[in-house]
């Protein structure tokens, strides 16, 4: 079906025109969405298996709310593209994560049917309570719809909005969408429970009694709902979220729209804080998506007759640098049986398929828990072992207090492979690793490093291996700068920069992915150019010789200015009492959006055309003469 000849599908432009269709249309606008994502996503790329999951879902939601009035957030994002679709951006949503088009997650100055901004998990829960509480108080009658997965439930985050929302008796839902899914299929005891809540013979019988007396009066179905769970309570590890003070209905089928409706509507009527459990499929009603749904949770465009198909270039391409720590992994636990590796369910994103397969006695998937993971690390490092942690840098966020109090206080052996640092490009800022730089190396004990090609990650990531304390290996997404990646490990001596070119009166500094287009800037203004290596001790020598030797010293990193390498720079030449110009060049104080990586980069003027241009108007400022070489022009 082609996405500009729907029929149902066209008449709604925002939720209120759905809400103006007959029930039983329903099915058909649900038919129609779920074949516009398709057609629309295998075009443009994007999030693709959640959205499908989900279709129903977001149909019944904003046909049973009076959104946006009433509030519905979604946790994570992901499979928010139909919600999107209903909201008056479906002509759009060709242009997600496209550079100006629609965000990938849900956001606030995007639509007023955003009532939340995401992109990290777990987070649904807390803010429709806080929404909800805000709402009483302000004596404002609403509703409040927080949506998360089975995946997302596996964070602490989430257990602890339950324990404090089933206290405070708010007017709010929570429904957990379980389809044994997050990016990669869930792990752990929560997952265990859910799967034998939604079997057996028993509760399935249960399930289809309630659906016949969801019609009934609310005293009833209250009633009937209260009995179900103590049965429930017999057969079934527990009733959890009943304890938790949440009126628990569930699980139903979240494919079957007049179930959905008639079970929303039911629940409209009832005071307080209600937990729905439905289950759903990823990559309903496309059939690749659903037999692979790891495969077609994020795509690139594909012809969705033929699905995604895999196809073998002519030249082996550079590896990313994800596939560099993959690849080392594995070599270093060949090597040494004292390597453990941690992953907060993110293993494919990681590149830690491949351990996981050889090593999985070794290999520790702990869900969407950052700060267990991080503290699990500490726990296995103090027993003579030495851990790795493959974490995204935005994700390394939520786990700050773990990082300091249990790994760096007691300077643990554990080394951080940190991923996606700097600008990530099509997801935005919600998933940039800007700021790592500058909330690591505040940390006492702390090693860092960050290379500048794909063979310095792989030493680095063995230096930090046997260094004794805590390290980290901070790298960005995508390939690198092609350069051959040695099968010997060497470490490289910790805190020393090299010298790449010698040039006049301008040094420029170079941190991490930073340093190719330094290099370019440098060859056109004749500057000397520094591989700075180590954030974390710098190579304080070479810095004073550099600032003795030139007029301007200019510091480059993929990190946010304020606090980052530049300002270790600044703070060691001032501690010495040296005086020179200085110029520190990374993210600047506001969130870069979402698009390709190079026009985030240009965008951030860290692409070679916008380091050239903040030095030389430095230059101009300081009235010193520019030096440019006619062999290498921007």
């Amino acid at each position: 079906m082609n996405p500009e000849t729907h029929t149902l599908l066209d008449q709604v432009i925002t939720p209120a025109d759905l809400r103006e269709l007959n029930e039983d249309q329903l099915p058909q606008v649900a038919d129609e969405l779920r074949e516009y994502l398709l057609q629309a996503v295998s075009k443009s790329g994007g999030h693709f298996s959640a959205g499908l999951g989900c279709v129903e879902l977001t149909i019944a939601l904003h046909y049973c709310f009076e959104t946006p009035h009433d509030r519905i957030i979604w946790d994570v994002g992901h499979q928010a593209y139909p919600h999107k679709i209903l909201t008056g951006r479906r002509d759009r949503i060709g242009t997600i994560k496209k550079t100006g088009g629609l965000a990938p997650f849900p956001k606030r100055d995007e639509s007023e049917f955003d009532t939340f901004g995401v992109g990290h998990s777990s987070t649904s829960i807390s803010a429709g309570l806080g929404m909800a509480l805000a709402s009483t108080h302000k004596d404002i009658d609403r509703r409040v719809v927080s949506i998360i997965g089975d995946g997302a439930m596996t964070a602490g985050m989430a257990f602890e909005a339950l324990n404090h929302g089933g206290s405070l008796n708010p007017n709010m839902l929570v429904i957990l969408n379980e389809n044994q899914m997050s990016i990669s299929p869930n792990v752990g005891g929560i997952t265990k429970i859910l799967a034998r809540m939604m079997s057996g013979p028993t509760v399935t019988n249960i399930r289809e009694r309630g659906k016949q007396l969801m019609h009934r009066d609310s005293r009833v179905w209250r009633f009937m709902s209260r009995w179900e769970e103590h049965v429930k309570g017999m057969i079934v590890p527990s009733t959890l979220f009943e304890e938790f003070g949440f009126n628990y209905l569930g699980p139903i089928d979240g494919h079957d729209l007049p179930v959905l409706i008639r079970t929303l509507r039911t629940i409209q009527t009832v005071e307080g804080p209600n937990l729905l459990h439905i289950i759903t499929t990823k990559g309903k009603g496309y059939a690749p998506a659903e037999e692979d749904p790891v495969k077609y949770h994020a795509v690139g465009p594909f012809d969705p007759d033929k699905g995604i198909v895999q196809t073998t270039p002519v030249v082996k391409p550079s590896p990313t640098y994800t596939q560099v720590f993959g690849q080392w992994l594995c070599d270093m636990a060949e090597q040494d049986e004292r390597l453990l590796a941690i992953t907060p369910a993110m293993c494919e994103g990681s590149g830690m398929v491949e351990f996981a397969q050889r090593y999985p006695d070794r290999y520790f998937d702990v869900s969407i828990a950052e700060q267990h993971a991080v503290t699990l690390a500490a726990g296995m490092a103090c027993e003579a072992t030495h851990p790795v942690v493959a974490i995204y840098s935005t994700f390394l966020q939520r786990a700050y207090d773990q990082l300091i109090h249990d790994v760096c206080l007691q300077n643990l052996p554990v080394l951080f492979a940190i991923d996606r640092a700097g600008l990530v490009g099509s997801d935005g800022p919600t998933h940039a690793g800007s700021f790592d730089l500058s909330f690591l190396r505040c940390i006492p004990n702390m090693l860092i490093m960050a290379p500048a090609d794909e063979n310095e990650c792989r030493q680095m990531l063995y230096t930090g291996f046997q260094h004794q304390g805590p390290a980290a290996v901070r790298y960005p997404r995508g390939i690198g700068t092609g350069k051959a990646v040695e099968k010997a490990m060497r470490q490289i001596p910790i805190g020393t920069a090299e010298v790449v070119k010698r040039g006049n009166s301008v040094a420029i500094l170079a941190f991490g992915s930073s340093l190719e287009p330094s290099r370019e800037v440098a060859i056109r203004i004749g500057a000397s150019l520094v591989n700075m290596r180590f954030v974390k001790p710098l190579d304080a020598d070479l810095i004073h010789e550099m600032a003795d030797g030139h007029n301007l010293l200019v510091t480059v990193e993929e990190n946010a200015v304020s606090g980052g390498a530049g300002s270790s720079v600044n703070e060691l030449l001032c501690a010495a009492g040296v005086v020179v110009n200085t110029l520190n060049i990374g993210i600047p104080d506001r969130y870069i959006e979402h698009g390709s990586r190079d026009d985030c980069l240009s965008m951030a003027g860290l692409d070679a055309n916008g380091i050239f241009e903040q030095v030389t108007n430095r230059l101009k400022e300081l009235k010193e003469p520019l030096i440019c070489s006619e062999k290498s022009k921007l």
